[in-house]
């Protein structure tokens, strides 16, 4: 029987580690800033992630340790277990801090530049017409079961459904609940407290479907590429194998590229906002920044191979952090424990099934994938933006797909902000 491990330490090493921090919780010793907030996150995180991965039910049906990550340390804070100087100090490193933009941009670089150029040019004009396909079946849905619930279908599209395809927080409801507020004469606070609920179910809900359709993956693998996008022969997606040995200058090579690539997405946007009118969220400047890098080789071959290597190693040692991070900085559990009404949870769960089957239909139309359509353009539209994308490749085991989620939270839910623009004058 193989030896059970947790963070690939033996159980005795592990449970030494997990005690020292609970002492200096229980003492309110805890380093403050980065190490005692890395030093929590990762400890406790993976703790949480075993626990998940090998629970009954939870891990066939629920997405495992992602899950029980987010929602156990939202549930620390909810029930007060936490002092609140620890919740403090990991609220502080996520934003302030800015662990998730490091993560993201890690993720978003060395996915990028580690991937096929055949396949990013295909996919990338293929992928937006998924987009539009599972908005449509989406917010059809909603309107739908709006309907049967007591709702206007203009309501239930409006308050349900875009604010859950929207992109997340910052770069969704908020911006939403600004258009709503300008076109209805409303305080933008009264209406974010009705997108906000829709947001965070529609999360909970997302995640879940990612270990969903990962199972699905597995039973009927004709509907999956196991992580690929494209249904292209495997001769064109070959690449020469990777048989440079890891040297630690990889990993600061991949650092300093990644979050170059993050400011220059950051220069991008403010000239365009500024100058330009335009308001598109960072993320998507950098995306589009290495892609282009990609398809141009303008970086060398050994650069773009560190940068994948910094990539791996960041989403295999820092993902359970971080997802911890989401629990506690993003995630109110008291505002979804509210809107957990039978009626409004269906209609939640209507728009992320309308996401998963317009994207998939139309994503094998195109030549995707349906499961990875589904999980990128369905999914990543219907999650919290970045936090959520993780949390849905995380728990649909699909990582190497970050630039197509972004492209999802960051394009789409942008995409989403202007169709609010005009459907809120029409629907009131």
């Amino acid at each position: 029987m193989k030896e059970l491990k947790i963070m690939g330490l033996t159980l005795p090493v592990y449970f030494a580690l997990l005690a020292v921090i609970i002492v200096a919780i229980f003492l309110n010793v805890l380093p403050g800033g980065m190490i005692g907030a890395f030093a929590f996150m990762m400890i406790v995180g993976a703790l949480l992630d075993v626990v998940g991965n090998n629970t009954p039910i939870v891990k066939t049906f629920f997405g495992g340790g992602p899950i029980v990550i987010i929602f156990g340390s939202a549930a620390l804070v909810y029930f007060n277990i936490l002092p609140e100087v620890v919740t403090k100090n990991v609220d502080t490193f996520m934003k302030g801090g800015g662990f998730l933009d490091f993560y993201i941009a890690a993720l978003i670089t060395g996915s990028i530049l580690g991937m096929n150029k055949k396949l990013l040019i295909k996919a990338a004009i293929r992928y937006f017409p998924c987009i539009l396909g599972g908005l449509a079946v989406a917010l059809a849905f909603v309107s739908l079961g709006g309907l049967i619930f007591g709702y206007t279908p203009a309501e239930a599209i409006a308050y349900i459904g875009i604010p859950i395809m929207g992109g997340g927080m910052g770069a969704g409801a908020v911006p939403i609940a600004d258009v709503f507020s300008n076109g209805l004469g409303l305080p933008t606070e009264q209406i974010l407290s009705r997108l906000v609920p829709a947001v965070a179910l529609g999360n909970a809900i997302a995640i879940v479907f990612g270990g969903l359709l990962n199972r699905v993956g597995k039973k009927y693998p004709k509907l999956s590429g196991d992580g690929k996008l494209m249904e292209i022969g495997q001769d064109e997606l070959k690449e020469k194998a990777d048989n440079d040995p890891l040297v630690l200058s990889d990993f600061g090579i991949g650092i300093a590229i990644a979050t170059t690539f993050f400011t220059f997405g950051s220069i991008v946007a403010f000239i365009m906002k500024t100058y330009v009118g335009i308001n598109i969220h960072l993320y998507a400047w950098m995306i589009l920044s290495v892609a282009i890098s990609k398809a141009l080789n303008i970086l060398p071959t050994k650069y773009e191979k560190s940068c994948a290597k910094w990539y791996k190693f960041v989403a295999s040692n820092w993902t359970a952090a971080l997802l911890m991070g989401i629990g506690i900085a993003y995630t109110d559990l008291g505002q979804v424990i509210e809107a957990f009404t039978p009626a409004y949870l269906i209609l939640c769960f209507l728009v992320v099934l309308g996401s998963v089957i317009g994207t998939g239909i139309v994503g094998k139309l195109v030549g995707f994938y349906p499961i990875e359509a589904a999980i990128t353009a369905g999914l990543c539209m219907a999650n919290m933006g970045g936090t959520g994308d993780v949390a849905v490749l995380t728990a649909s085991d699909r990582m190497e797909l970050m630039p197509f989620a972004q492209i999802s939270s960051r394009l789409g839910g942008a995409f989403i902000i202007f169709l609010a623009s005009i459907l809120v004058p029409i629907f009131f």
